[in-house]
């Protein structure tokens, strides 16, 4: 039994999809493998199959090992709420705020927990793949460091360093890592990967070998840029920031980017349809006239978003559409912003108060209650799917009694969301309902479109292999099992 860790010089080099790739290739040698973040920042989450929620990004390496997400595969989750606090999930459960003040001080004292899921995969597989957070070259955040090198020093996990070309620097990036961290942490690194590169391999030879001669450290290999990243769901909300030219598809699909987005793998589906141009509307922009639908996502901070979604004029944005005849369709938080208010009497999301919502549902939805963490299956527009519940709050109103959809218990049904009477404005709160081929043929065709038919998940999995067989070609693998398994 062994365990290899992937860290970065900085967010956003790809360690998310390397760490998925490579489980996956492990797996098909036939090794038992499972994956480990130890701790996570990101609203986008999973629901795991012990009633917890983790890091979309191990939701998706735990598909890549052919195992279903656990707790264990993440065990601190930070959820950002505003600009300087974070909820605090500790093994899938709310465990409180954190906030700038104490978050050094009190992750910390996490690590036991960390090591308790790590050790209990451990015993598990025959390698654990781990990956780290941001970047070890961050030494102003080492001291109680838990997602980098304090966790690899605590387990006694060997380390590969990911340095992202495409960004450029990628010589100082990986050499000025290993000048700045302390050598104890240096010595963890057994070696790097370059990644994200375009073109010829060969014209980077004398770069690849001059970081070798200057950090001391063994190359593992240059990974090409990989398109079948583009069929993942992305946890990083950096992706949302990246500019996306509008399509020439016939129907447009409109989705406002607010502050606290959260699940916004929600809406990869709609990129396997090549008549959907689905256009990520960022701030200073407007929700354009000729959307067919608006798609209101997910929020870990519902009421303040609902206050930039005003403030960036995208409520008369939607009202409009809604007037001539448009579409919009509201997944959790965005459900409760189409109704009339929205309440947070306890401050669980912020300081305590009442906002009035889109208006374009009679319901009203207040903030409180235990979190509802739940793999759910049912039947919406005709279509069965299956999806996750991921929500704190009630919402009630007369036009609940209209359910988007209908869940199916233990033994009974139960009713969620609600839809106005003429069935075009729809809330629902269950998340990846457009992965269901048969319902999202049923949205598209209820505003003009269709679906071609492609499976979601089975897309994902093929993404997967394309990156496992692209690491095998590309990178050491062999010395990388050889480092894990030492």
């Amino acid at each position: 039994m062994g365990a290899i860790m992937l860290q970065g010089t900085g967010s956003d080099v790809g360690k998310s999809v390397l760490v998925a790739g490579l489980c996956r290739a492990l797996v098909k040698r036939g090794y038992r493998v499972r994956p480990f973040k130890p701790q996570n920042m990101s609203n986008n989450a999973a629901v795991t199959s012990d009633g917890g929620e983790i890091g979309r990004a191990q939701a998706l390496q735990a598909i890549a090992c052919g195992m279903a997400p656990h707790t264990d595969m993440n065990p601190v989750l930070l959820k950002p709420q505003a600009d300087r606090t974070s909820q605090l999930i500790v093994h899938g459960q709310v465990r409180g705020t954190l906030g700038s003040g104490n978050f050094r001080s009190a992750r910390g004292d996490l690590l036991g927990a960390v090591l308790e899921s790590y050790h209990r995969l451990h015993a598990q597989c025959d390698i654990v793949v781990v990956e780290g957070a941001g970047s070890p070259a961050e030494i102003n955040l080492r001291a109680g460091d838990i997602a980098n090198m304090g966790f690899a020093r605590a387990a006694n996990v060997p380390v590969i360093l990911i340095g992202d070309i495409d960004r450029g620097g990628v010589i100082a990036a990986v050499v000025g890592t290993r000048t700045v961290i302390d050598p104890d942490d240096a010595a963890m690194i057994c070696g790097f990967i370059i990644n994200k590169f375009r073109g010829d391999p060969a014209l980077f030879a004398d770069g690849y070998a001059q970081i070798e001669a200057l950090s001391g450290w063994t190359g593992m290999g240059v990974v090409p840029w990989i398109n079948a990243v583009a069929r993942l769901p992305s946890e990083d909300a950096v992706a949302l920031e990246r500019v996306v030219q509008p399509g020439d598809a016939p129907l447009v699909i409109a989705c406002p980017v607010l502050p606290r987005i959260s699940n916004f793998d929600d809406l990869d589906p709609l990129k396997l349809e090549p008549g959907i141009d689905l256009r990520m509307i960022g701030p200073g922009k407007p929700i354009p006239a000729e959307a067919a639908l608006v798609i209101l996502p997910g929020s870990k901070a519902t009421i303040a978003d609902m206050q930039a979604l005003i403030a960036q004029g995208w409520d008369i944005d939607i009202k409009a559409l809604r007037r001539r005849g448009g579409a919009i369709l509201g997944l959790c938080g965005g459900y409760q912003m189409l109704g009339r208010s929205i309440a947070d009497p306890l401050g669980l999301e912020g300081p305590p108060a009442t906002v009035a919502g889109l208006g374009l549902l009679d319901i009203e939805t207040v903030l409180g209650g235990a979190k509802t963490l739940e793999e759910v299956r049912g039947t919406a527009m005709g279509a069965g799917f299956g999806g996750y519940e991921m929500h704190m709050g009630h919402t009630t109103g007369p036009d609940c009694a209209r359910p988007f959809a209908w869940l199916s218990d233990r033994s009974a049904k139960r009713p969620d969301g609600a839809v106005s009477r003429d069935g075009l404005v729809m809330g629902s709160y269950v998340h990846g309902l457009l992965g269901s081929t048969d319902l999202r043929d049923a949205l598209l065709k209820r505003i003009g479109g269709h679906s071609i038919g492609q499976d979601y998940d089975g897309s994902v999995q093929d993404a997967l292999d394309e990156v496992a067989a692209l690491l095998e070609a590309h990178i050491d693998i062999d010395a990388i099992i050889a480092l894990a398994t030492a």
